[in-house]
């Protein structure tokens, strides 16, 4: 029952794993410090990150790419589905290489955080997390993007292809339109369309078929 009630409050509920105990602190005070976030468990390792998602069914997981365990964080992301399928992740990394939020993202995870701008962009990314939306850090998104792709997917145009492409930087509708003078609604017509000549119908499915297609590297 104390799960039911917790989550009847519309709060989100968080798990952060992090092996520095100080870095943890420090999470769980930036996060509390937001309307409508809890944690509700802090874990020091990656078997911890995945007890406690199955154990707490957590929203979001706040997870440190780089920490102890029987496996690597990024092989812990598929388990942490399986064992909690309502729980999204939030990695939280020192690591700025986009090949590792490459990685990071093709595993399942929804948000990439670089540790040294977490006081401005993790709560947002935690918020989009929590709504099956995703989030790249821009410095990182701006260097994926710049790699473009040698040809589109036969499935999708060439304007569906750069929709595709900025959805899986983590653009907003509202972003899309912006960037390419379209209106949201036209944005939101050509998403329809890549749902449904993709059959994949959430963000981190399109944000993998991506990846794997190499839109974004």
């Amino acid at each position: 029952m104390a799960d039911a009630e917790e989550t009847a409050n519309g709060d989100i509920r968080i798990v952060i794993a992090d092996d520095h105990e100080v870095v943890r602190a420090g999470l769980r005070l930036l996060l509390e410090a937001e309307p409508g976030f809890e944690v509700v468990a802090e874990a020091g390792d990656v078997d911890g990150a995945v007890r406690y998602s199955r154990g707490h069914k957590p929203q979001v997981l706040v997870l440190d790419l780089n920490m102890p365990g029987t496996m690597t964080s990024l092989d812990a992301i598929p388990q942490v589905h399986e064992a909690s399928p309502g729980t999204n992740v939030v990695v939280l990394t020192m690591q700025d290489d986009p090949s590792f939020a490459r990685s990071a993202l093709q595993a399942g995870a929804l948000g990439y955080v670089l540790k040294e701008a977490a006081d401005n962009e993790l709560i947002e990314a935690v918020q989009r997390a929590a709504a099956g939306d995703s989030y790249l850090n821009p410095r990182l998104g701006a260097a994926l993007a710049a790699l473009r792709p040698s040809s589109p997917p036969d499935e999708l145009t060439d304007r569906e292809t750069e929709v595709l492409r900025l959805i899986a930087l983590g653009h907003t509708n509202a972003e899309i339109a912006e960037q390419l003078h379209l209106s949201v609604r036209t944005v939101e017509s050509h998403r329809a369309h890549i749902q449904q000549k993709l059959r994949r119908t959430t963000r981190a499915e399109l944000v993998r078929y991506a990846l794997d297609r190499g839109l974004v590297r």
